[in-house]
C-alpha cells in the first residue's frame, strides 16, 4: 500500500491480553500493508496515558502516524466515561495539534465479551475470526490500516506538519 515509513503504536497495559490481541492485529496490518515500514511500540500504564505518550511521539517527527490502542470496559462506576472520553478528546487533540496522524484504537465497551469480539476472537481464548474481512474483526488491524492510509494521504497533499 506504501513505501517503506515509520509508524509508532502506543499500547496500554490495562487489560493487556485484549490490548495485546489488537497489538498483534496492527502488526499484521503493517506487514500486509506497509511492508519494510519500522513499527515501534510504546507501552503506557492505561488509556488515560494514551495521548500524553501520542503527543511525545508526534513531537519527534519520526513518525508518519501514531496508533494508540487500549480497552476501556464498563464498570459499576462513572470511570469509563471519564477515562475513555478523555481518551478520545485527547488522542484526537494531538492530532490536530501537531498535524501528525495519530489514530483511536481504542476498544470502549460495555463487557469483556464485546472487548474480545472487537480484539478479533470470539472470548478469551478462543481461535481468531477468519472470513473475508482481512482484519478478522480486529479493531487493532483496522485502526493500523487508518494510520498507513492517512500519512499516505498526507504526504500526497504535502502536508508539513
Amino acid at each position: 500500500m506504501t513505501k517503506a515509513s515509520a509508524y509508532a503504536i502506543v499500547r496500554a497495559r490495562f487489560n493487556q491480553e485484549i490490548t495485546d490481541a489488537l497489538h498483534a492485529g496492527a502488526m499484521r496490518a503493517f506487514s500486509d500493508h506497509a511492508r519494510g515500514s519500522k513499527v515501534e511500540t510504546f507501552d503506557v500504564p492505561g488509556a488515560f496515558e494514551l495521548p500524553l505518550a501520542a503527543l511525545w511521539l508526534a513531537r519527534t517527527g519520526k513518525y508518519s502516524a501514531v496508533v494508540c490502542l487500549g480497552c476501556v470496559i464498563r464498570g459499576e462506576t462513572p470511570h469509563f466515561d471519564y477515562v475513555a472520553g478523555e481518551a478520545a478528546r485527547g488522542i484526537a487533540s494531538v492530532s490536530l495539534a501537531t498535524g501528525v496522524p495519530v489514530i483511536f484504537g481504542v476498544l470502549t465497551t460495555d463487557n469483556t465479551a464485546q472487548a474480545w469480539a472487537r480484539a478479533g476472537k470470539k472470548r478469551r481464548g478462543t481461535a481468531p475470526h477468519t472470513g473475508p474481512d482481512p482484519a478478522g474483526g480486529n479493531k487493532g488491524y483496522e485502526a493500523a490500516v487508518a494510520a498507513i492510509e492517512m500519512a499516505a494521504l498526507k504526504k500526497k497533499l504535502r502536508v508539513k506538519s
